[in-house]
């Protein structure tokens, strides 16, 4: 090598790594891993138009928002629950929208999170302790939003105890699971999450006979196993703040669908009590749809 290009050998590869990091930063929110098995057909353009239909215009700049995104150690196989990919694909998502910053926390919120916080987004394996139930009491109590993905309600040792907060929790021993074709169906909800679903097919898994009394929840899509019907996605209301669940979750795939976007999305802004419709751009980037 030459004296001149041993000079700007490290500018050349400096540039390169600069080229490759935007390159990566260029594309598009989109989970990295679906694993050895082949994911649903995508949507088209028509069905994901049609539940977006009739959002108000937006007028007035949105509320600034803190979101917190809640990750943890991946605890199954190639694409699924891929607990980090979410957290680093979500957080290029969220931070793309008007008014909002993101952070992200590793099995708990910092202290500081916890008092900033205008909503908590959980996709990890849940744990409740005394210390955990003690800061999401002071989260609601001033009027947090908290939304749960998944096995993030995995009450462990303290199932009832979670799900008082939650509405249901998983609970080893007493709670099943199927993976396979999910037929959501939103029923008559007439929760503003709910608007233009009718029935949804996903292939991800669901979780029946948790912890917790059903009765407390206002029910937003349900799936049946063994005969019965079994709530998939929820909202709460304890306190002064605000409870959004989805049972869904599962495969990284889901997480590209628009349609799953659409509801997750809705339940974010519910849970701040801010007009569902605030996040529909991001419904788009990365999605999984068919021309």
């Amino acid at each position: 090598m030459s004296n001149r290009l041993r000079v700007w050998a490290p500018v050349l590869i400096a540039a390169g790594l600069a080229c490759a990091a935007t390159a990566a930063d260029d594309k598009p929110p989109r989970m990295p891993e679906y694993g050895k098995e082949s994911p649903p057909p995508p949507r088209t353009r028509a069905e994901v138009h049609a539940v977006l239909a009739g959002a108000p215009p937006t007028t007035a700049a949105p509320r600034p928002l803190h979101i917190v995104l809640v990750a943890g150690p991946k605890d199954h196989g190639r694409g699924e629950h891929d607990y980090p990919a979410w957290q680093k694909v979500w957080a290029k998502l969220l931070g793309t929208a008007r008014d909002v910053s993101v952070s992200t926390a590793w099995e708990w919120p910092s202290a500081e999170q916890l008092k900033t916080g205008d909503v908590f987004i959980f996709y990890q394996k849940g744990d409740w302790t005394p210390q955990r139930a003690r800061d999401t009491d002071a989260a609601l109590a001033r009027g947090a939003g908290l939304v749960y993905l998944h096995f993030a309600v995995d009450g462990q040792k303290d199932a009832p105890g979670f799900a008082q907060r939650i509405g249901l929790s998983w609970q080893d021993g007493q709670s099943k699971y199927r993976h396979g074709v999910v037929d959501l169906d939103f029923g008559t909800a007439r929760h503003p999450i709910a608007r233009n679903f009718g029935k949804v097919r996903f292939v991800d898994e669901t979780y029946w006979r948790l912890a917790g009394d059903p009765k407390r929840l206002n029910p937003i899509a349900s799936g049946k196993e063994e005969g019965t019907s079994w709530p998939l996605f929820w909202t709460l209301e304890p306190d002064k703040g605000r409870v959004f669940v989805t049972l869904l979750g599962h495969y990284a795939w889901t997480f590209d669908d628009p349609l799953f976007r659409v509801l997750v999305l809705r339940g974010i802004a519910w849970s701040a009590k801010e007009p569902v419709d605030r996040f529909n751009d991001l419904v788009w980037p990365g999605a999984r749809v068919a021309d």
